[in-house]
């Protein structure tokens, strides 16, 4: 039977049902795709090993958390909320040779024959940290940290500037942080402030987000 004919031999029933049937798979394709679209290589790699690593109740990982900012927003890759402390982190998934001074406000990417800079994620993830504390004012400053984690097979030749670290690096450092810092009430209330804060996750959040850096920054702007 041709498809036109066997469509209109359907009832009105049958048409919703096949409609919703439809429907949800289609959400279920766009989702997935979203979901893997969303979390680039390097934010996946973080997530499962800090998931794996650290546990609650002492620690909580937020991940891909757009923020409200004076009039825009901005995108931190994982917020790691501990009884330790509150950790910012910033995601990298880069080969290469990395040139690299602390302070510089771009670094270097190297292969044999081709280079390219990069802004300093350190910079980069200086703001993300000064909206986390202007957001969960009741902790101190001191107490709100910003890391900033290698994920791919990049080597930096000098040695990884100040809060720099690769994974394994990452997970000892944070394994150094002993000191109670939040009872498990002040840092539930440090995630509860963030989660109602926090935009939720749709194409719709990145495209906004996108829109703010192209205002301010231009067409190709830092993420």
């Amino acid at each position: 039977m041709p498809l036109i004919q066997y469509l209109a031999s359907l009832t009105t029933t049958q048409c919703l049902l096949m409609l919703s049937v439809v429907t949800l798979l289609v959400g279920f394709w766009c989702g997935n795709r979203r979901q893997k679209w969303q979390e680039n290589q390097g934010e996946g790699a973080v997530r499962r090993r800090l998931t794996q690593v650290f546990h609650g109740p002492d620690y909580h990982l937020m991940n891909n958390v757009t923020l409200p900012d004076n009039g825009g927003t901005t995108q931190i890759d994982h917020i790691l909320m501990s009884r330790y402390g509150i950790f910012v982190l910033e995601a990298k998934h880069y080969r290469g040779v990395i040139h690299a001074e602390a302070d510089a406000p771009r670094w270097t990417q190297a292969f044999s024959t081709v280079r390219h800079t990069f802004q300093n994620p350190r910079w980069q993830n200086y703001k993300h940290v000064q909206v986390v504390k202007r957001l969960v004012p009741f902790v101190a400053p001191a107490h709100i940290h910003s890391l900033v984690v290698f994920t791919g097979t990049a080597t930096f030749p000098a040695g990884y500037p100040q809060d720099v670290y690769d994974l394994n690096r990452l997970v000892a450092y944070l394994r150094t942080q002993t000191n109670q810092i939040l009872t498990v009430e002040a840092m539930e209330r440090c995630i509860g402030r963030l989660e109602h804060l926090r935009k939720r996750i749709s194409g719709y959040t990145d495209v906004e987000h996108q829109a703010y850096l192209n205002r301010k920054f231009g067409d190709s702007p830092p993420r």
